[in-house]
């Protein structure tokens, strides 16, 4: 239904939509092109960051494309498999982002804690064995959640009110106990987001020990600037999703509607696009070889 309560607000929330999903694949696009193409940055931390690039432009083609053709088209109908490829999808691509975000904790932990074993513990072979553990986790606690939902019978209202098929918005539409997919789902933010930021938190509580035990200022100063890109992006990508969980369970009596689709359209819109600028404006081999790129051209 995209947005009730904001009916009169579709277009210029459409355009808002398209002008940050266009940044979205830009940035994340010329992310890509640069690491790729650039010898010295095919190092961890930028091949990780190229991971998170393409699940940004993944997160956001699974929902804006759907969003806009609500707004711009009226196109409201969609398939039930369509719906939970859908489902699949944006919670897939968000688990291993998070999964990303703590292999890239685990690198600037390493990089500053253990700066001698950097190269023998971040190997390539490493690097490809986070990417597999990271896609199969999300794979393994993904499929429980679609047969949930298939198993579920529904025989009455088919009207999703979001902008895009959100686990839960479509289990309310079930004539039966959803019991199960709420258990579940509790279950997937612990195994998931819970664990992550446990272990991002323990990671970061060990960099600031050793960033402390600097002899100067100076020196403490570039060693954790190193971490400030990584911390904006952990916030960037777990507050909203943070608030959308609050919400979701608070009663539509208390809170509009509209303000958790919006939230949860935040989560999904916001991080792909900032997520580039952030590492494009603070990491300075990216940021130079952005505008040699650009010079070239």
């Amino acid at each position: 239904m995209g947005i009730p309560g904001l009916e009169e607000s579709h277009l210029l929330l459409s355009i808002i939509f398209f002008i940050i999903y266009v940044l979205a694949l830009m940035g994340n696009s010329t992310l890509l092109l640069v690491i790729s193409i650039s010898e010295s940055l095919h190092q961890p931390m930028y091949l990780f960051l190229m991971m998170l690039s393409v699940g940004d432009i993944l997160l956001s083609s699974s929902t804006v494309p759907k969003a806009l053709s609500i707004f711009w088209l009226g196109s409201h109908a969609i398939s039930f498999n369509g719906c939970l490829i859908q489902i699949f999808f944006i919670h897939f691509i968000c688990m291993t982002e998070s999964a990303v975000l703590l292999a890239m904790a685990y690198d600037r932990y390493i990089a500053i804690c253990h700066p001698m074993t950097y190269v023998t513990k971040l190997t390539p072979s490493f690097i490809r064995l986070v990417m597999v553990i990271s896609l199969a986790r999300s794979v393994v606690i993904m499929i429980p959640v679609i047969l949930l939902l298939r198993r579920l019978p529904y025989q009455g209202s088919n009207v999703i009110e979001h902008t895009y098929c959100e686990h839960m918005a479509m289990a309310r539409l079930a004539t039966a106990s959803i019991m199960a997919n709420i258990i579940y789902g509790m279950v997937i933010i612990i195994c998931t987001s819970v664990i992550d930021l446990f272990l991002i938190g323990l990671s970061y509580v060990s960099i600031i020990r050793a960033v402390m035990a600097l002899s100067t200022s100076t020196a403490r100063h570039k060693t954790f600037s190193t971490c400030v890109s990584h911390i904006c992006v952990i916030i960037l990508l777990y507050v909203p999703a943070f608030f959308s969980f609050i919400i979701h369970r608070i009663p539509h009596t208390v809170i509009p509607p509209y303000v958790h689709i919006l939230i949860a359209n935040l989560y999904v819109l916001v991080p792909p696009m900032m997520n580039p600028i952030i590492y494009g404006v603070r990491t300075k081999e990216i940021r130079q070889r952005i505008f040699l790129l650009f010079r070239m051209k």
